[in-house]
């Protein structure tokens, strides 16, 4: 896994251009790792419903929840499906739109300093193995790319928009995550 620092792109991705992004601050680099979870229609995997939602088309009569977000101008950087396949949206030295009214160590607007992953899956089911296999490898990339990064500050949007999100939830395992990535470091 390589991240090519020019144009922002991760080569084992699938590329795939959201118009909802656009330059960070003058001088602001990524500082923050936000990871989110997502599935559409709600609770259900695998369709290309994600895709058209950050590529602002979703058709909003294939399911009722799509008429409540197909106006929504959202994107993340990045998306790991329950396969382990990855889907970049957004080169990371662009700001995705992915957490919204937010604030980090008394900073607001964290879509100015973060880098937004999503995981397919909800707040109340496991993640699968192999998303946490490529969490863990995509965020060491990140680390190992990116100097203004830090492994201490890895949040889920839970902890940026408290009381108005809940997610990556209740089944995401950080301790598995952290462990995992603090392994890295150790080899």
């Amino acid at each position: 896994m390589h991240i090519d620092v020019k144009s922002g792109l991760l080569d084992v991705a699938r590329q795939l251009q959201s118009p909802n992004c656009d330059e960070r601050p003058p001088g602001v680099k990524p500082e923050l790792i936000v990871i989110h979870n997502i599935s559409l229609p709600p609770g259900r995997f695998g369709g290309k419903e994600i895709d058209a939602l950050f590529m602002n088309s979703l058709d909003p009569s294939v399911h009722p929840y799509f008429s409540e977000i197909a106006g929504l101008k959202v994107s993340a950087h990045v998306l790991l499906r329950r396969d382990g396949e990855i889907v970049q949206y957004v080169p990371f030295q662009l700001r995705a739109w992915h957490a919204g009214d937010s604030a980090y160590c008394g900073r607001s607007r964290c879509n100015d300093f973060s880098i937004g992953i999503e995981l397919e899956g909800t707040d109340v089911l496991p993640f699968t193995e192999i998303q946490y296999q490529r969490l863990v490898a995509l965020v060491d990339c990140l680390l190992r790319t990116y100097p203004s990064l830090s492994a201490e500050h890895i949040v889920g949007h839970s902890d940026i928009s408290p009381g108005r999100k809940t997610d990556p939830g209740e089944c995401f395992d950080w301790d598995k995550f952290r462990t995992s990535l603090a392994g890295l470091f150790y080899k």
